[in-house]
């Protein structure tokens, strides 16, 4: 199978969060035949719920799909570094890859801050791959941020 970045559909989900008035950030999961089976942005501040991430809410609306709390052979596409939370449930979800854009040295959780992957605790580690769509991913928060100051 080809490589396929579906980062483009995730960048979607993260200037769709930003017209809520949302943190940019969107994510994507595809299954291991390249289908796109979930998508979502953060909806904290819609849903009153400090864990409804991106990543978060993708995994959630993948294991319905799925009929599984394992999304084993699938890959999800983020526009943020993790945080440790999401980082804890992509490895509970025993998700396969992890492709990420912008780096977070604030709040991160795989490259950076808790790195979560990196503990003898993680009972899964998945591939990660960061810098995809890194510079538009960027952009949108910096823009988001600005805005928000301004």
């Amino acid at each position: 199978m080809v490589f396929r970045s579906h980062m483009d559909k995730a960048l979607d989900q993260a200037r769709a969060a930003a017209g809520r008035g949302e943190v940019p950030v969107g994510a994507v999961i595809v299954d291991p035949f390249g289908a796109v089976v979930a998508a979502a942005g953060n909806r904290t501040r819609e849903l009153h719920d400090p864990t409804a991430h991106a990543e978060i809410l993708a995994i959630r609306d993948a294991c319905a799909a799925a009929g599984s709390e394992r999304l084993t052979g699938h890959d999800l596409y983020v526009t943020l570094e993790p945080c440790a939370m999401c980082a804890a449930a992509i490895a509970a979800a025993r998700i396969a890859r992890v492709y990420y854009g912008a780096s977070d040295p604030k709040s991160g959780g795989v490259a950076h801050g808790a790195r979560v992957f990196s503990h003898s605790q993680a009972h899964h580690v998945p591939e990660v791959y960061d810098g995809i769509g890194a510079v538009e991913a960027e952009r949108l928060l910096r823009d988001f941020f600005a805005e928000k100051r301004g």
